[in-house]
């Protein structure tokens, strides 16, 4: 199947440029991806490797990151469907996905209970949207049970099983998000070194996200976010000095925008329905580090509302033409 873009941000996506495996298992590291980079001052498109991104931002800027970690979210239940947890809301209550063969389970199910490990019955209220359910667990804690009975989400695209650790980010200090915030899970150690003696700053923040759906092109719902003053702080310092403010990830975009007043960003937190696009643009976030995104995807919106239309169609062209790989441990695209 060729792989063609036949308007802005609609095209099939061959199942060739689907990466199955993370990246440490094609080459020596997880750094091991190619960077596509879309220069928003000159208008043009660059072919790089990420290994090249300390030279590829100026001393001054800021990366700014997301250091929420991934919960093995993905549970069975005797019925036979899957489960995935997705997010709390601001009630208390949870967002839950059902899944029967790796698809969506848009059916109902009898009594409106389904038997999770650990003889865990679990009371879905209502639907969400199309796909997704609000429940409030018996659990005294959903990520302690998790961690005893979960599993990484898996899309039919990865080939086999691999451990949560694969879908942790050098970030990840804090547990809380369904499926990983993947633009971040390039960065080593050694690059995080290399950017700060470049004098590139990193400064981090907390969005959990959750399940992302590939067959569903929704907005995404309220997700649980913190930027703290340090980063409020370290992100108008940068604006001041002329640095730019670069997100690692939509989700980072996302918690920083939603923390913005009056032109400045503040410490905030809460669940945030903020969705970027260029009717809702950004305020602070000069540039993206991001991965590849779905055709129809929302997420393509958050990238119109950052650089030109013609340029981002241009560079989705670029990354079809030159094979680049899609989802959680395929290649990333530099947005500045």
């Amino acid at each position: 199947m060729s792989t063609t873009l036949t308007s802005p941000f609609e095209f099939a996506l061959d199942a060739a440029l689907e990466a199955v495996q993370p990246a440490e298992t094609r080459g020596a590291s997880r750094s091991d991806v190619r960077l596509l980079v879309s220069d928003k001052a000159h208008g043009d498109i660059r072919h790089h490797h990420f290994e090249d991104l300390p030279a590829l931002v100026r001393p001054g800027d800021l990366l700014v990151v997301n250091n929420s970690a991934t919960l093995p979210a993905a549970v069975p239940t005797r019925q036979g469907l899957n489960l995935h947890f997705s997010s709390t809301r601001p009630d208390g209550s949870w967002l839950v996905e059902l899944r029967d063969r790796d698809k969506p389970f848009l059916g109902e199910v009898p009594g409106g209970i389904v038997d999770l490990p650990g003889k865990v019955p679990l009371r879905l209220e209502r639907r969400f949207g199309k796909r997704l359910w609000v429940t409030r667990p018996a659990i005294d804690s959903v990520p302690d049970y998790l961690a005893r009975h979960g599993r990484p989400i898996r899309y039919s695209y990865v080939d086999r099983a691999w451990p949560l650790d694969a879908y942790q980010t050098a970030f990840a200090t804090v547990p809380g998000s369904a499926e990983m915030p993947s633009a971040a899970r390039p960065f080593t150690p050694e690059i995080v070194t290399r950017l700060v003696s470049a004098g590139v700053g990193v400064a981090p923040l907390t969005l959990h996200t959750g399940v992302a759906s590939l067959e569903s092109d929704e907005d995404p719902y309220p997700e649980w976010f913190e930027v703290s003053e340090y980063t409020a702080r370290n992100v108008n310092a940068a604006k001041e000095s002329g640095g730019r403010v670069i997100a690692v990830g939509t989700t980072a975009v996302r918690a920083l925008e939603s923390a913005v007043v009056d032109g400045e960003v503040v410490a905030a937190s809460g669940h945030t329905d903020r969705v970027i696009s260029p009717a809702d643009p950004v305020q602070v976030v000069d540039g993206l580090l991001t991965g590849f995104h779905e055709p129809r995807s929302t997420h393509l919106s958050m990238l119109e509302a950052l650089t030109d239309t013609d340029l981002l169609r241009d560079s989705y062209t670029a990354a079809i033409e030159a094979r680049y790989l899609w989802h959680e441990f395929g290649d990333v695209h530099l947005i500045a």
